[in-house]
């Protein structure tokens, strides 16, 4: 079947078609980005402004439109934490369906970190034994550990990079106190949030996902040889922290000269950079692998899995 898969974030609204049926790999047949950064269209009480709004509606319509060209049999569509979190959410989501005829699915942070931690166990099979998942979105950032498909731990904090953004980096290039204090902010929501994981085992195998990682990866990054036709893309945290100043001291405009850096990413990527290296620091990892699946591919599984 073609299954098409409509992610409503906190940074893009993108939609991906895939050729899927159970017991097989999805493969990729189109796909379709429009860049929002709807923390911008934030207003002082939590709610997304009318202009973000129909942001969001213009891009839901532009997906349907090109999922219905490429000929689909279902849709998939979801929405995380910036329409999860926003006081009008709901109102959002009514006018969203309204307008366009689409269904947002609005995920939990918690069930973010399980898909995409699904997705990741799947890419990497069984002989990766116990996984540590870092997932950094536009809003939150999610983390989840476990040696099974479910894993054992799932949760999510709020530093997401474009939210990181909005609050800590005004500046473009953002100013050296801004960066650090964004750090200390990091560090400390870190200290709190991941007591839940530190009774666990040690991972045997630390991966990152999200478009944000694989961009910092390919800026910061190294790619080896892996099984088959597949490279292994590696991330050490001495890399990331040498980059981060670098990278934050260029204005948003120059970014994408990067290799890696893309204008979808191109505000946000210092605060990513800020908060994996954070991510990292607090787990006491030294480098991640970069898993080339993740959120929207675990909302296939599961729904493969179902239909088996």
């Amino acid at each position: 079947m073609r299954l098409g898969v409509l992610d409503v974030g906190s940074n893009t609204v993108h939609l991906l078609v895939v050729d899927a049926h159970p017991g097989a790999r999805p493969i990729p047949a189109t796909s379709q980005k429009s860049v929002l950064r709807l923390m911008r269209y934030l207003e002082p009480d939590g709610s997304i402004g009318d202009v973000g709004v129909q942001a969001i509606i213009d891009a839901v319509v532009e997906a349907v439109a090109a999922a219905q060209e490429a000929g689909i049999d279902e849709l998939l569509a979801f929405a995380t934490s910036a329409i999860r979190e926003a006081a009008n959410g709901e109102a959002v989501l009514a006018r969203i369906t309204a307008e366009t005829g689409v269904d947002l699915q609005v995920l939990s942070g918690e069930e973010e970190a399980r898909l995409t931690f699904l997705a990741v166990r799947r890419w990497y099979g069984w002989s990766a034994d116990r996984i540590l998942l870092l997932d950094i979105g536009g809003g939150s950032l999610e983390l989840a550990q476990g040696f099974d498909e479910v894993p054992d731990v799932a949760l999510s904090v709020p530093l997401g990079a474009g939210r990181s953004t909005i609050e800590f980096l005004p500046d473009d290039p953002p100013s050296t106190d801004q960066v650090a204090r964004l750090r200390g902010h990091a560090r400390a929501v870190l200290a709190e949030a991941i007591a839940p994981l530190r009774d666990l085992p040690a991972p045997d195998h630390v991966v990152g996902s999200s478009k944000t990682i694989r961009s910092l990866a390919r800026l910061a990054g190294t790619v080896e040889e892996g099984v088959g036709s597949s490279d292994r893309m590696v991330l050490t945290r001495r890399g990331l922290d040498d980059w981060t100043p670098r990278l934050a001291k260029i204005p948003a405009d120059a970014r994408p000269a990067l290799p890696g850096i893309t204008a979808d990413r191109t505000f946000q990527i210092v605060a990513g950079a800020v908060v994996l290296s954070e991510a990292m620091r607090a787990f006491g990892v030294r480098e991640l692998e970069v898993s080339p699946w993740a959120l929207r591919e675990g909302l296939i599984l599961r729904r493969l899995d179902r239909m088996s």
